[in-house]
């Protein structure tokens, strides 16, 4: 049987870790859209990779638990890249929700079941998360831990209590971290890791769209008063979720590693500081 590495999200950045973590195994791209996992296979299998494709919609535990009984069929899953996801300015906070704080609490309780001894996983979550306030521990526990199916019923995240998608996004990619942590004790028990990596503005077809929208100006004086004072690349986080899903990072798990260039700390003690 072949070791297998899913991705969740055939984007730029899902395609980059990929390609690093997946020589000699079989690579299953998975893609709400089929043409944009197929556009991917494409590249793979052009390039020396053993690719397929399937259809996946994060926001179905129907959807997901297709997704795995397809994995699980070529053989051993060894790795999960978690890089699906919608935008606040893609999506009505009802989605957002749905789809980046319930459907990655699915993920990652369908392929903690199924991941192999020695098997590794990275959420791609992102830098919204750590500038939402501190929540109470009380909150914290409770995104961490509540089953997937009870999540979106937690009164913190009641219709009027989420109301702009900003704070629905901040709010999820929270969540991603939190569980991550929880669910890397879960994943131990198989023998296995899971990390989070809360990526900056990185440039993708998607960011440039971003640049360009109703949030733009505000993402580009985020680029340009950050420490780094540029975005990222894919290849920069795909150098980063190797490290965490290859033998070099054998003693990370549940963590949750910011790579922004650092607007995060220019937010809490910079120039981008709220005044």
């Amino acid at each position: 049987m072949a070791e297998v590495v899913v991705v969740i999200g055939a984007g730029q950045i899902g395609q980059a870790i990929a390609r690093r973590v997946s020589s000699g195994k079989h690579v299953v791209l998975a893609d709400l859209h089929q043409d944009s996992a197929q556009a991917a296979a494409e590249v793979f299998l052009n390039t020396g990779f053993d690719a397929t494709t399937a259809v996946a919609d994060v926001s179905s535990r129907e959807s997901l638990h297709a997704l795995v009984e397809t994995a699980t069929g070529y053989g051993d899953v060894k790795g999960v890249i978690h890089a699906a996801g919608v935008s606040p300015s893609q999506a009505p906070v009802e989605t957002i929700l749905k789809v980046d704080l319930y459907g990655t609490a699915v993920l990652l309780e369908e392929f903690g079941t199924v991941i192999a001894p020695g098997g590794a996983g990275v959420v791609i979550s992102s830098q919204s998360g750590h500038r939402l306030p501190a929540l109470t521990a009380e909150q914290d526990h409770a995104l961490a831990t509540t089953p997937a199916e009870e999540l979106l019923s937690l009164p913190m995240l009641a219709a009027g209590q989420v109301t702009d998608t900003l704070h629905a996004y901040q709010l999820a990619k929270r969540a991603n971290s939190l569980r991550v942590k929880a669910e890397a004790v879960r994943w131990a028990k198989r023998g296995a890791r899971v990390n989070t990596i809360s990526p900056g503005i990185v440039i993708t077809p998607l960011a440039r769209d971003e640049l360009t929208g109703p949030r733009g100006e505000g993402y580009r004086r985020m680029i340009e008063l950050s420490p780094v004072g540029r975005a990222g690349t894919p290849d920069e986080i795909a150098n980063l979720a190797a490290l965490l899903m290859g033998s070099d990072g054998a003693f990370i798990t549940g963590s949750d590693i910011l790579a922004d260039g650092g607007v995060t700390a220019s937010f809490y003690y910079g120039e981008l500081a709220p005044k």
